[in-house]
């Protein structure tokens, strides 16, 4: 049967379920290039496919179409959808490929019981559709694959997109959250635009060229001049708050102690129940709440209890605001889905669903966007992964202002790491105003990358290695261009917040040091024993991390109270804290008090890190030192992953360069009781001749290379915060050391396995997997469902299709459009995601029996899809019940043979959702999608293991 012999002739109207649901004009998607309708509309459309209703002309005339639902009355859908994350197994009497794989798939959906439809005439459900009205030649702007508009004053102009890529790759709709973008489509896009912008050579499309090449630059700028002032805010406003527990600025509330005794700046920790002496500006709150009668061990009870009142006020306000703004559940755009929700089909209050499954669907994991770092979801973000609105404004508020009141508390936690998610959110939404961006995912990810590079930047005051860090951590995809870009942006952001000095020091970061000596040979062997040091640090915090988080955090009464989890960790830390000076310390002063250089002379010791007496000084400075080391990395492994905005980089640095400065007090002790020893003679028996503060430094970068992993951008860093090369020697053996060390003792830094607790479908492109025996055929998907253009395909059983394939799991896949031959043999026709049917099922939804059909190009019974009428069926409709500009009719296919490296590299080189596997003979054998590929490469890994 062909298409014009299944379509039924048009008759009147009737009213159905669409009719009924709220919604304004401009939601209702006018054809395949519409922008995106509200997601409830949507799903409402899509469940009540099928469902009708007469009126008598007095209820028509009374209004009763508009107020009187169509379909058994159904609950309010809430706009909210799942996240990713833990997601229950359906058991079946044959185990599906998802279970077999270990992926699990989405809760299961419960569609409403189907409504007998009249058997006189299936006409009687949809009647006439007004196409004209489905299909507008003015196409909303936000449309995701919009048209472009005329150049030069050429109406006439072909569409130069639709022939482009309509015609092979299909139209795409906007991208659902916890879905993988499309990069070959993207790519194709851009090119397609490209060639139609630069092929005008008009004075006109001239200044459009050169106004579309400016567009990167001009982003990037504005990019890295927010988030320096992003980052000026934060640690202005970290200053005062962190302060603010001590006491206040008579001179001015709002100063912190730093600008309040700027003569006393670089000593800026000092001791609860201290007296004025050392600045008559600043008043503790013991001299506030006492009089001056008071004994000296009050003062001190009621700076402590102060102190800890208002850590814990400071840290449960950043909770609160983590918590309650940024849950995964609270997001919801018009880009989103509607089925891929587990309440598109709840039950109603009457009970009219299908039979329920035997078990009922576990809770998904809800997630907190503004928690921890950012810096694992910005790496799967960036390797084509989405995630609405965790890089939106409100994410973006509520991490600058969370990470503050955070790293305020005295949290073992830092503010460097989360300024690369802020930068990321500050690129986002400036993309997001300009169309070559915001309409294709893979352009914007180039934005994103740059952004990272100045967040980067900022943190540490090192636009090179924020360069380096983008491309060697955060980027999936980093050509040439997007690294000039990240330079420039890197370096807009570092010159911005020099000039805005946030520490009232000229520097970028308040630990950049300056050495005035040169390293000795014999150093090199403690500088090994530093990566020595590092790599297993790296590696057991790892591994202690991850284990605390999957066995204690999510499994414990501490999962269902991350409030409560909160407010006991900054007790535990509060605590802790008065150990002694190095542990009462912020992470920051006690970084630059580390790496600080003892100058002779000088009255700043360094909260008495310059030993001055060797003999009296030495033994006790190391050991207060590795109480302090002792107490931030246990604090640290429990900290880091609560639910307030928390980086990484500090603490581990802060363990590193204990450990660093421990070393050089040893060697510098060894070097003043033996200083004519064969090994020191190089000294030439000058007595400062070792710097403990350059082993801080080794020490702290050899820490944070076996917890990240990263090599090279983190060596130039640390040459940047010391404005030399002279030490490269000794911090890149340190940090090669420490990746060697960490690599073997633990695969996976800590990013990779903060991606495997939160189940993020990333592909790491640098590893190497070992694929034995195994084949395409067994990675194959064959029991996915297709859509079999030889068999009646009308609006309900596609509907019902896509329900099936939601319930299976597949929620970032389709379906495979195929054409059997009388021999049972499948041939591919095309490929349809599951977003496009949706879309397309969205716009026609009154037609719940009308059929639906797919053409492909070339001959045969089906008919010849030129450009010509591609434009005619999107501009004027032709039949709005042809999906075929939704069908990509050239996808990635591979034979049952080829090897799996091949695969690999389709996902990872290519960017690819799915590939699908054909036979010898080019028959359809089945697909491989990305989740799919994923959970297989996972089993290699438990198998290697």
């Amino acid at each position: 049967m062909t298409p014009s012999e299944s379509v039924p002739p048009p008759l009147q109207r009737t009213h159905s379920s669409s009719s009924v649901v709220p919604s304004v004009a401009t939601e209702v998607p006018s054809g395949p290039l519409s922008g995106p309708s509200d997601t409830t509309w949507r799903r409402r459309r899509l469940l009540h496919i099928g469902s009708v209703q007469t009126f008598t002309p007095e209820q028509q005339a009374q209004g009763a179409v508009e107020s009187t639902p169509i379909v058994p009355r159904r609950p309010t859908i809430q706009k909210a959808h799942s996240s990713y994350g833990t997601l229950p197994h359906v058991k079946s009497k044959k185990p599906g490929f998802r279970v077999r794989h270990g992926l699990p798939p989405l809760p299961d959906l419960r569609l409403p019981a189907r409504v007998p439809s009249p058997s006189n005439s299936p006409t009687q459900l949809y009647g006439t559709i007004d196409r004209t009205f489905i299909f507008r030649s003015q196409r909303p702007i936000s449309a995701y694959d919009a048209s472009f508009p005329p150049l030069d004053g050429q109406p006439g102009e072909p569409d130069l997109y639709t022939e482009g890529v309509v015609r092979a790759n299909g139209i795409r709709v906007w991208y659902s959250s916890f879905t993988s973008i499309d990069w070959l489509h993207d790519a194709i896009k851009d090119s397609t635009r490209l060639y139609r912008l630069r092929r005008h050579k008009s004075v006109g499309g001239r200044m459009r060229n050169a106004g579309d090449r400016l567009m990167g630059w001009i982003i990037v700028t504005i990019v890295g001049f927010l988030t320096a002032i992003a980052a000026f805010l934060i640690v202005r406003s970290e200053q005062w708050l962190f302060d603010i527990k001590y006491g206040y600025c008579k001179a001015g509330w709002w100063k912190a102690r730093r600008f309040c005794c700027p003569n006393i700046s670089e000593a800026r920790t000092f001791a609860l129940g201290a007296s004025r002496e050392a600045c008559n500006a600043w008043v503790t709150w013991g001299e506030a709440f006492t009089d001056t009668g008071s004994s000296q061990l009050f003062r001190i009870l009621v700076d402590r209890t102060t102190y800890s009142l208002l850590a814990l006020l400071l840290a449960l306000v950043s909770s609160i605001l983590t918590i309650y703004l940024t849950a995964s559940t609270s997001f919801v755009t018009r880009k989103d889905s509607g089925v891929l929700s587990p309440d598109f089909a709840s039950p109603d209050d009457d009970g009219k669903v299908s039979t329920p499954p035997p078990d009922p669907p576990a809770k998904r994991k809800v997630l907190y966007y503004a928690a921890g770092s950012g810096i694992p979801e910005i790496k799967t973000i960036l390797s084509g992964f989405v995630i609405h609105g965790y890089l939106g404004g409100r994410t973006l508020f509520t991490k600058a202002v969370g990470l503050a009141l955070s790293v305020a508390s005295g949290l073992s936690l830092g503010k460097e790491g989360p300024f690369v998610h802020i930068a990321s959110c500050i690129g986002n939404i400036v993309s997001r105003y300009f169309a070559k961006y915001e309409n294709n995912e893979g352009k914007r990810r180039e934005i994103l990358s740059a952004a990272s590079a100045a967040g980067v930047a900022v943190a540490f005051g090192a636009p090179i290695g924020g360069v380096l860090f983008s491309l060697e951590e955060v980027s999936y995809f980093f050509p040439p261009k997007v690294m000039w870009r990240s330079f420039f942006c890197a370096m807009i952001a570092a010159v911005t917040l020099r000039f805005l000095d946030p520490f009232g020091t000229g520097k970028l970061v308040l630990f950049q040091v300056k050495y005035d000596k040169d390293w000795h040979a014999y150093e090199l062997v403690p500088f090994v024993l530093l990566g020595v040091f590092g790599g297993v640090y790296g590696a057991y915090f790892s591994k202690l991390n991850y284990r605390w988080c999957r066995d204690v955090r999510d499994k414990t009464w501490l999962k269902d109270h991350p409030i409560a989890e909160v407010l006991l960790t900054t007790a535990i830390t509060t605590i802790l804290s008065f150990v002694n000076g190095y542990t009462l310390m912020g992470g920051t002063e006690l970084v630059y008090n580390l790496f600080a250089m003892c100058l002779p002379g000088s009255p700043n010791t360094h909260a008495g890190l310059c030993v001055l007496d060797p003999g009296e000084q030495t033994f006790d400075a190391m050991r207060m030192i590795a109480v302090a080391l002792v107490v931030k990395a246990a604090l640290t492994v429990v900290t880091f992953g609560i639910k307030v905005p928390a980086g990484i980089f500090i603490p581990t640095l802060g363990v590193g360069a204990c450990a660093g400065r421990i070393v050089g007090l040893a060697v510098q002790y060894a070097q003043w009781r033996w200083p004519a020893a064969p090994v020191f003679s190089s000294c030439e028996g000058n007595t400062v001749c070792v710097i403990p503060g350059l082993y801080a430094m080794v020490g702290a970068a050899a820490a944070l290379s076996g917890v990240t992993r990263t090599t090279v951008s983190l060596a130039v860093i640390m040459f940047e915060l010391t404005d030399t090369l002279t030490y490269a020697v000794p911090v890149m053996l340190a940090v090669l050391v420490a990746k060697t060390i960490a690599d073997a003792l633990e695969p996976k830094g800590i990013y990779e396995l903060a991606i495997e607790l939160s189940q993020l479908p990333y592909l790491n492109a640098k590893h190497q997997y070992l694929w034995g025996s195994s084949t395409v055929s067994d990675v194959t998907d064959r029991e996915v469902d297709v859509i079999d253009i030889g068999h009646s395909n009308t609006v309900r059983t596609l509907r019902d299709q896509l329900a099936r394939l939601v319930r299976a799991g597949y929620v970032d896949t389709g379906f495979p459009i195929l054409n059997t031959d009388v021999n049972g043999k499948s041939r591919m026709l095309g490929f349809i995601g599951g977003n496009e049917l949706e879309h397309a099922l969205s716009i026609v939804a009154e037609g719940a029996d009308y059929p639906v059909y797919f053409q492909s190009e070339g001959g045969g019974r089906f008919r010849t899809l030129s450009s010509s009428s591609i434009s005619s069926i999107i501009d004027h409709a032709e039949d709005p019940f042809n999906f075929s500009v939704y069908m990509d009719k050239a996808p990635l296919t591979i034979s049952v043979n080829s090897p799996l490296e091949l695969v690999q590299q389709f996902f990872v080189k290519l960017g690819a959702r799915y590939v699908v596997v054909t036979d010898a003979s080019g028959y359809y054998e089945g697909v491989i999608d990305k989740n799919g590929w994923l959970a297989f490469l996972g089993e290699l890994e438990t198998k290697a293991a």
